[in-house]
């Protein structure tokens, strides 16, 4: 069931984007910009190896994330970017979907292995499949977060650090992870609770898209510079990201740690 679960994940609609590597290298995020600590599948003993480090991303979309966090003072100074995931091997998203078909199915009180139950549990895949990327290892299309265009955040108190409430949690499977999943209701209610979550995603996504990132239909949380989904909802002419690995690791089309720059 797992290997029929994963290869059941949906291509999507920016996977026919053509990718022009520019060999961009992988970048720490700078201490200017707050990670959630444990790294949330570290913690779930997602296969990183050893001393491999989540939370970096292209220097370009580095640079434009401070750009964002900027922008976001600017008008809200008390708030801040709190990062919850960055770059992230193919192999974790392999074991990623298929913990999220898992939890999903617990959650839903399924067995993944049971015949009487397959449809339900389909269906479980599909909505997964809405949310995370297949964990292709085509080089034609990667998943986002692999080459390191991608980033998982949410928004901060300067003060205490301490993310606010937005709605939702990140990587939840449901509707109310969509980005404009309490547009109407702050519409009918602009003192609501729900406005308030509304306002939020709002400001983030402002921020994000000023600084050129391109936010992914399905989750509030999730933007992306220079991949293959950026240049789908951006209207550019091609992707400049493909999977990113570590240096030493064999990959004749990804960037690596150590590759210089052709990015502008």
């Amino acid at each position: 069931m797992e290997g029929f679960a994963i290869r059941s994940c949906a291509l999507r609609p920016w996977n026919d984007r053509r990718i022009v590597e520019c060999h961009e290298p992988l970048q720490a995020l700078p201490d200017a910009l707050l990670r959630l600590h444990p790294h949330p599948y570290v913690a779930l003993g997602a296969p990183y190896g050893v001393e491999a480090d989540p939370f970096r991303l292209r220097s370009g979309v580095v640079r434009r994330l401070l750009e964002a966090q900027q922008a976001l003072q600017v008008d809200h100074p008390t708030l801040c970017f709190a990062i919850f995931d960055a770059w992230r091997p193919v192999s974790v998203q392999a074991f990623m979907v298929d913990h999220a078909i898992a939890e999903e199915c617990e959650r839903r009180g399924l067995t993944r292995d049971a015949p009487e139950q397959v449809e339900d549990v389909n269906a479980v895949i599909r909505d997964v499949a809405r949310f995370w990327a297949s964990p292709s290892m085509d080089p034609a299309m990667p998943p986002p977060h692999s080459t390191g265009a991608a980033v998982d955040l949410t928004l901060a108190s300067v003060h205490d650090q301490r993310p606010l409430e937005m709605g939702g949690d990140i990587d939840a499977i449901g509707v109310e992870s969509e980005p404009d999943h309490y547009l109407e209701s702050a519409r009918l209610k602009p003192h609501s609770v729900e406005a308030t979550w509304q306002c939020r995603r709002d400001w983030l996504r402002k921020v994000m898209q000023g600084a050129g990132f391109e936010q992914h239909p399905n989750e509030w949380w999730h933007f992306s510079y220079g991949d293959q989904l950026w240049a789908w909802k951006s209207g550019a002419a091609q992707a400049v990201y493909a999977g990113a690995v570590d240096a030493g690791s064999p990959s004749s089309n990804a960037a690596t740690a150590s590759s210089p720059s052709l990015c502008t």
